[in-house]
């Protein structure tokens, strides 16, 4: 189990939801820990993802190093398709709770013309309704870096019960088609992969307090 600690920052106003009182721009001032409980899938193998919550208390990114899917000369035919699931807990300070108002996520793509990327996410809280995951296409020709950006309205916004210690689970997905593109001379791919050679993917908290 991996555990990372964060001081207390920003809190984001957003709207009421159920055993929450109004939201208030005060932010808590207790630290911020999230536990990674695992992580799996064929794009997040045993050591090529972390985590790291913001110094301010308003997001917490994670890290992959090694989330490529491809097709092409040399890849292997599961290779189209990379997935991740990361089960994390988020402690949260006594007398708030959170939603997950953000997600953006960033990597690079290269399409040969005719071939298509596909990226597609979606999170819940554990003992909540999964959220809709939400899908980006890429069409080639496309050598270039991307970045997708998820928002939910404030209306759509799942608070983790206050009082209660519940799994975040987050899942990604890239894809690669050969589409009308020649694959057997052609190699296409796509990662969620920064310019530094890993990926970023950022979560973006929004708080409330909890009725006493």
């Amino acid at each position: 189990m991996l555990t990372l600690i964060a001081a207390a920052g920003l809190a984001l106003s957003m709207a009421t939801a159920p055993a929450t009182a109004p939201a208030s721009s005060d932010p808590p001032n207790d630290r911020i820990v999230v536990d990674v409980e695992t992580v799996n899938g064929s794009g997040c193998s045993p050591g090529t993802a972390a985590v790291a919550v913001s110094s301010d208390n308003t997001a917490f990114t994670v890290t992959y190093s090694d989330y490529l899917a491809q097709i092409g000369p040399g890849a292997a035919p599961i290779d189209f398709r990379k997935n991740c699931q990361l089960n994390l807990v988020v402690h949260v300070p006594h007398g708030f709770t959170y939603a997950i108002a953000q997600a953006d996520y960033r990597g690079f793509a290269h399409l040969a013309k005719g071939a298509r990327g596909y990226q597609q996410a979606g999170y819940y809280i554990q003992g909540t309704s999964p959220t809709s995951r939400i899908g980006h296409n890429f069409d080639g020709p496309h050598s270039d870096n991307w970045q997708t950006t998820d928002r939910k309205e404030v209306h759509e916004l799942v608070f983790a019960p206050c009082g209660e210690e519940r799994s975040l689970n987050i899942n990604t997905e890239l894809r690669v088609y050969e589409g009308s593109s020649d694959a057997d001379k052609n190699t296409s791919f796509m990662t969620m992969d920064s310019t530094d050679g890993s990926v970023n993917t950022e979560y973006h908290f929004a708080w409330k307090k909890c009725k006493t």
